[in-house]
């Protein structure tokens, strides 16, 4: 039975549901910003729904196993890191020392699952976009390692609920100079990590008419657009978790200010992706191995330095 409210709350289910109502925001907020309309709430949903339930078109070339278990392994990894995550934020004692490794090690699945998925297809469009994923993968993940080992440093421990519990004690990492540069980094990190403009070279629609993705159909389509709506929701409460105290629930006013700090991000993220070009994938390399990796670097020199 717990198991069972697990999958419901805070799992696959409820992560499913705040993914693709976060995805919907995200995109009228983007209409509004370019004078349009925008989708009804459940046009994410019903959007889903119907790839779901539409044909596979295998491409002639394809390696069939790749091609097929890549969207369910990333879909699956993307329902576990989010549930682990929530249940770790209800109860701090749940996780184990290293979680927060394992945390990170989740994360890059789906990416990983997108890269191996383009190229068993065996399409060029998808090839093309399987190799900007892997060099912006190898790009992104250098400074985020950087801000988690920070954080490990910070707090003293390798648990996630030992991170929130140090935050409960000596407040938010957040509220210092080291904190503010991390998160900053972090956040740049998760919009590579979700594909999002500047950052969405390897998908990039209007030059590779979907890229990474331009060989997927149905329900293999429909399972890496859930995977990626579900880890839009669960890198924002990551976020939360490492930087400003985790997901206090305990009564109306802790799930308001959770809800406001959840929103935040995601308003940042959708103000990134609307007022940014997208790069070339040189330019996002130079840009992540560069700026972000030394702004990393400073933010841990001042952790050390307890700034």
């Amino acid at each position: 039975m717990e198991v069972f409210n697990y999958l419901v709350f805070p799992g696959f289910l409820f992560a499913t549901v705040a993914g693709l109502l976060t995805w919907w925001l995200d995109r009228k907020v983007t209409a509004r910003v370019q004078y349009r309309v925008g989708p009804p709430w459940y046009q994410t949903f019903a959007d889903v729904v119907k790839l779901m339930g539409k044909e596979v078109l295998i491409p002639e070339n394809a390696r069939k196993t790749g091609f097929l278990l890549a969207p369910i392994v990333a879909l699956s990894a993307s329902a576990l890191v989010a549930t682990m995550i929530g249940v770790f934020n209800m109860n701090w004692s749940a996780g184990f020392v290293g979680d927060i490794i394992v945390f990170w090690y989740i994360l890059t699945i789906p990416s990983i699952m997108l890269i191996l998925g383009a190229a068993a297809s065996g399409g060029p469009l998808s090839s093309v976009g399987s190799s900007r994923e892997i060099k912006m993968l190898l790009a992104y993940e250098v400074p985020f390692i950087i801000v988690i080992t920070m954080i490990i440093f910070k707090a003293d421990t390798l648990s996630f609920g030992g991170i929130i519990k140090y935050q409960a004690g000596h407040g938010p990492i957040l509220y210092s100079v080291s904190g503010v540069i991390g998160f900053i980094v972090a956040l740049l990190c998760v919009q590579a990590k979700l594909g999002l403009v500047p950052f969405d070279a390897p998908e990039a629609e209007t030059e590779l008419g979907g890229g990474i993705l331009y060989d997927y159909s149905g329900a293999a389509l429909g399972a890496f657009k859930l995977a990626k709506a579900m880890l839009f929701y669960t890198l924002p409460i990551f976020m939360i978790s490492l930087f400003w105290g985790g997901v206090q629930i305990g009564n109306g006013l802790g799930i308001l200010w959770a809800v406001l700090k959840y929103l935040l991000i995601i308003v940042l993220i959708t103000l990134i992706r609307n007022t940014n070009p997208r790069l070339r994938i040189d330019q996002i390399m130079k840009f992540f191995w560069g700026k972000l990796t030394l702004l990393a670097i400073v933010a841990f020199i001042l952790s050390v330095l307890g700034i």
